[in-house]
Formats: structure tokens, C-alpha cells, sequence
């Protein structure tokens, strides 16, 4: 146990002075075990404490379609699942799911689903203006997948502040392991400084514990986001779907995510960072503990009940039930127990410049 201290009090001091640790030094992290971890996740909490207190913020989860063109390996809703039930919500539905959302205190609103030909530039950007104008002091935040830079613009001026889309995996030969070949990483890469240029709070992200990852994987991860910057990271572990050629792959673990969910939080300060509900669903409690290590967002579902086992990007998933947004009053008792507040914000980016 000396031995395991004195290493990770070394790779603490590396991550302190905002350096990224080496291959070996992540391997290191990603074998140790929860009960190891606590000096690394005190480390975060102080980070985090000195940038945004013990606020966390919530955003409302809206998955508006489950349609997608694409036929990624690990996700549930990937265009060869013939079994997967399809839906769209309406506007209507997307606006109904936003004045329950506005009236439980939720300030953000996140626009999640499938790249679905169905929802064009026009329709999207008609919804997003009406979600502005019926809600002014709300933010939008779209995760529709890789669109191109007139369309990332057409959204912007219509009022969207920020974009969800998770690189996965900064190496071009992972990307292939997990993508089919008609998608590109450099792509999906040039879309976030696209996204970013264009003015939006950008985030990226990646599975933890993905088929094919390694040390070496995420330490490229890692220099790949000290490039970008980005406003907002969402990481959680990779968990299996049936319907998918990664069916029987082993999924990440609690330990390992958490550990790279204090890494983030300790060389990106001011990220917003998730304690996503993939973490939620690993481990009774995954939330709590995502936001011990670090985390300070959660995103509870305000998707209608009807549709929420629907949009399974993986099995077994949380807060397809009553759990979601119906449960805020569990979640800020939940947090209240460590600590921690709920608070009814926006809850934007803290530039360094702004404190």
C-alpha cells in the first residue's frame, strides 16, 4: 500500500502542475481500486470547490428521436439494430417536456438523439427558436452529431449556446475499431474546432473502457482536449448493448471512471463535467460518487415516460422509469447527503477570466 501511495503522490504532483501524466502513470490509475483513489478524488473536490463551490448544476434531458443514420458498434440505436422501437417527439412534445422541465427549476435544456435525416436545418432551428423565445432565460444544448459548418452556424443564430458530441477516441485506429469506415475521427475532430470557432460552449468525451482502449488511448485523449479546450467533457463507462457486434465485450469500470473523472477535473479547472447516467446505472450511487471525484453536472431525463425505454444506447440503463426528472426531490436529497446543492441555473462555463 506504501508503495501504491508514493506512486499515485507522484502522478499527483504531475497533474498539479497541469501536466498530463505518461502511458504507464494511467495504467497505473486505471488498475488501482476505489478505496486507493481517494487522494487523487480529494485533489478534484478541491479543484472543483475553488471554481464552483459545491453547486451542482442540472440539465434537462430531452431525447427527441432514436432515429440515426449511422451504425456505430457499440450503440444501441445504430441504424442495423432492426429491434430497437423507433419514435420522434414532436415540437410539441419537445416544448410540453420543456414547461415541466422550466417548472422543476431546470434552466437548461439538452436536445439529445440520433442524426435523423427527418429533423432538417429548418426544423431544428425552428424548435430551438422556440424553446428561446418561450423560455429567454434558458440555455439549449444540441447533440445531434456531426452536421456541417453552415448548419452549426444556422443553429448558433437561432439561439443554441451549446453542443454535445463526444469524440470517443482521439486515436485514428481506435476510432476505425468502433466506427464503420464510412466515418471519420479527423472529422468528427474538425467538427468540435468548428463548433467552437463558430462561438458554441463545446464539449467533447469518450467511453471509459472501450473495446480496443488503453492507457495509451486515453493519454492521446487527453492531449487531444488540452488542444481543444473544451467548455464541457462527458465521459462514462462503456456498457454493452445486445443488439450491437460488441455485445458480449466486458463494460468499464466504476473505479477506472471515476479516477479519469478526477484527472479532468484537476487539468481542466473550469470544465463542466457530467456524472453521467451511464455511471448511474453501473452502481447504485454512481452519481453520488462521480460528483466525490470531481464531476458537477447531473442530467436527469424529461423525455415522456413513454419513450424512455426506447432510447437504449446500452442495456440496462437508468432513469427510464420514474427515476428521471420526477425523482429531483431524490436527487437533491441525494446530494444534499455529501454535501452538495442543487441549484436552479444555467449553470454556464466559469472562464478563468471570470473570477
Amino acid at each position: 500500500m506504501e508503495k501504491i501511495m508514493c506512486k499515485l503522490h507522484k502522478i499527483l504532483e504531475t497533474l498539479s502542475q497541469g501536466s498530463i501524466p505518461s502511458e504507464n502513470d494511467i495504467g497505473f490509475l486505471l488498475n488501482c481500486k476505489e478505496d486507493e483513489l481517494q487522494p487523487l478524488f480529494l485533489l478534484a473536490r478541491e479543484v472543483q470547490h475553488s471554481v464552483y463551490g459545491r453547486d451542482v448544476y442540472i440539465r434537462g434531458l430531452i431525447e427527441f428521436t432514436n432515429y440515426c443514420k449511422n451504425d456505430c458498434y457499440y450503440c444501441g440505436i445504430r441504424r442495423g439494430n432492426r429491434h430497437a422501437e423507433r419514435y420522434r417527439l414532436t415540437k410539441e412534445d419537445i416544448l410540453d417536456c420543456c414547461e415541466e422541465g422550466y417548472q422543476l427549476g431546470f434552466r437548461t435544456f439538452v436536445l439529445q438523439g440520433g442524426e435523423d435525416p427527418f429533423w432538417t436545418d429548418a426544423l431544428l432551428t425552428g424548435l430551438i427558436s422556440a424553446i428561446k423565445n418561450r423560455f429567454p432565460d434558458c440555455a439549449v444544448t444540441l447533440s445531434v452529431g456531426e452536421k456541417s459548418r453552415e448548419s452549426y452556424r444556422a443553429y448558433y443564430a437561432a439561439g443554441a449556446d451549446r453542443f454535445l458530441l463526444r469524440h470517443e477516441t482521439a486515436n485514428g485506429a481506435h476510432y476505425r475499431q468502433l466506427h464503420p469506415p464510412e466515418l471519420s475521427g479527423e472529422q468528427r475532430k474538425q467538427c468540435l474546432f468548428t463548433l467552437k470557432e463558430i462561438g458554441f460552449q463545446v464539449g467533447c468525451g469518450m467511453m471509459i473502457g472501450s473495446p480496443g482502449q488503453t492507457a495509451a488511448h486515453i493519454r492521446e485523449d487527453l492531449l487531444f482536449m488540452k488542444e481543444l479546450e473544451p467548455h464541457m467533457i462527458g465521459i462514462g463507462p462503456f456498457i454493452p448493448h445486445q443488439e450491437t457486434p460488441f455485445a458480449h465485450q466486458p463494460p468499464g469500470t466504476l473505479s477506472q471512471t471515476l479516477a479519469l473523472l478526477s484527472v479532468l477535473r484537476i487539468l481542466f479547472p473550469h470544465i463542466l463535467l457530467p456524472a453521467t447516467t451511464a455511471l448511474a446505472t453501473i452502481c447504485d450511487g454512481g452519481r453520488e460518487r462521480g460528483i466525490l471525484a470531481g464531476a458537477n453536472v447531473v442530467m436527469p431525463n424529461l423525455s415522456p415516460l413513454s419513450v424512455r425505454k426506447k432510447y437504449l444506447l446500452y442495456d440496462h440503463k437508468a432513469g427510464t422509469g420514474a427515476e428521471a426528472a420526477e425523482g429531483l426531490r431524490e436527487l437533491k436529497k441525494r446530494m444534499s447527503a455529501i454535501g452538495y446543492q442543487i441549484v436552479v441555473s444555467r449553470g454556464d462555463y466559469k472562464a478563468a477570466s471570470a473570477l
